[in-house]
C-alpha cells in the first residue's frame, strides 16, 4: 500500500456535508496533515493561507476560523480519506484550481519559498486526484510561490522596531518631520515603519500614524483647482480609506466626517467604525483570539511641500460603551491634534 493510499484511495465519505468553499478549505487541510501523525494542527495558520484567497474575501476572521474547526473535527473524527472524498464531492468545477492551490499553499517552505523535496510525492498524489494536467498543476504552483515572494517582499519593505530606552525621537527618512516617540516600550511600545508611513502602537491599544506623500506639481495644481476642502475630502474620504482599511476591513464605514478651516490651516477629519479592527485581540472561550471593535480617526492636511494624514485608534475592550458619533469623533480630534502638536515639521 502506498504512503497516502489511505487518503486518496480511501472510499470513505463523511456523514456531514460541505460547501464548495468548505471543500477548498478541507483540501488544505488534508494536505497540511497528510504526513503528520497529529491531529491538532493549528486552524491560524491555514487560515493565514486561505486568507489571500478571493473565493474567501468575504469571510471575517472569525467566520473562517469556525469553518477549518468544523473541517478539522471531521478529519479527527472521520479520518482523512473520508474529509477529501467529501471534499471532492462538494467542490466546484470553477473551485478545483483553487482547492490545489490551498493545497499547495500549505506546503511551501516560506524561508526557501518551495516546495519541499520531500512533499513533492503528496503534492503528485493531490494532482491526480483532482484530475489536474501537468501544465495546470506547474503553472499553479508557480503562482502560488510568486504569491508568497510578493508578501515577503511587502514584509521585507516594512521594519517593525521594539523601542528601547534610548531612542526618544523619530525622524522622518525624507528629513520633512521628527516627533517624540508617544508610546513607552514598557508597555510594549514599537514602531512600525515603511516607505511614506510611520506607525507607532502598544499593548493596549495606542495607535499613532503618520502617512506622509510628498506633493508633486500636478497634485498642487489640482488642489487649487478644486479647492483645498474637496481635495482632502477626496483623498481621504474616496482613496485613502477605501485603500487603506476597507480593503482589509470589508465592514468598515466612515459615520462622520467635516472639513475645519481653522485648524492646521485647514484640514479634514473622518472618523470610521472598524467592526473587529482594532490593533489588539482578545482571547475567546474556545482559545482563539478575535480583535476588538474600534473607531479610527484620520486627519488630513497640508504643510510645506507634503500632505500628511495623521490617525488615532480608540480600541473598545469589554464592557466599554460607544459615547455619541459627536462625542467620539470629538475625543479621537483632540488625540490626534495633541499628537501633531508634538511633530516638528521641517
Amino acid at each position: 500500500m502506498g504512503k497516502y493510499d489511505k487518503i486518496f484511495s480511501s472510499e470513505d465519505v463523511s456523514a456531514q456535508e460541505l460547501s464548495p468553499e468548505e471543500a477548498v478549505a478541507a483540501v488544505a487541510v488534508v494536505t497540511a496533515m497528510a504526513d503528520s501523525t497529529d491531529v491538532a494542527v493549528d486552524a491560524e495558520d491555514i487560515a493565514d493561507i486561505l486568507w489571500g484567497f478571493e473565493v474567501f474575501e468575504e469571510y471575517s476572521d472569525e467566520d473562517l476560523l469556525e469553518m477549518l474547526d468544523k473541517i478539522l473535527a471531521i478529519a479527527g473524527d472521520e479520518g482523512l480519506g473520508a474529509l477529501f472524498n467529501t471534499a471532492c464531492q462538494s467542490l466546484t468545477e470553477d473551485l478545483v484550481l483553487d482547492a490545489f492551490a490551498a493545497g499547495v499553499g500549505v506546503l511551501i517552505d516560506e524561508q526557501e519559498l518551495a516546495v519541499p523535496e520531500g512533499k513533492n510525492d503528496l503534492l503528485k498524489k493531490l494532482q491526480e486526484a483532482l484530475e489536474l494536467e501537468e501544465d495546470e498543476a506547474k503553472e499553479i504552483i508557480s503562482e502560488v510561490i510568486a504569491a508568497f515572494e510578493q508578501v515577503e517582499d511587502e514584509d521585507e519593505d516594512e521594519t517593525v522596531v521594539d523601542i528601547d530606552a534610548s531612542l526618544d525621537e523619530y525622524e522622518s527618512p525624507l528629513g520633512n518631520f521628527t516627533v517624540p516617540i508617544p508610546v513607552d516600550p514598557q508597555q510594549g511600545g514599537r514602531i512600525q515603519a515603511q516607505e511614506g508611513v510611520v506607525g507607532f502602537s502598544d499593548d493596549f491599544g495606542t495607535l499613532l500614524r503618520i502617512d506622509y506623500y510628498p506633493i508633486p506639481a500636478e497634485m498642487s495644481e489640482e488642489m487649487e483647482s478644486v479647492g483645498l476642502p474637496e481635495y482632502l475630502q477626496s483623498v481621504l474620504v474616496e482613496k485613502y480609506v477605501p485603500t487603506a482599511i476597507v480593503s482589509n476591513l470589508p465592514d468598515a464605514k466612515v459615520k462622520h466626517s467635516e472639513y475645519f478651516a481653522d485648524i492646521l490651516e485647514g484640514a479634514y477629519f473622518a472618523l470610521v467604525d472598524m467592526p473587529q479592527g482594532s490593533t489588539i485581540s482578545k482571547q475567546e472561550n474556545n482559545g482563539n483570539a478575535s480583535r476588538l471593535d474600534a473607531y479610527r480617526g484620520l486627519m488630513a492636511f497640508v504643510n510645506g511641500e507634503f500632505l500628511y494624514i495623521v490617525s488615532s485608534q480608540r480600541s473598545f475592550f469589554e464592557g466599554d460603551t460607544p459615547g455619541s458619533l459627536e462625542e467620539e469623533a470629538e475625543g479621537i480630534q483632540e488625540s490626534i491634534l495633541m499628537f501633531v502638536e508634538t511633530i516638528e515639521f521641517t
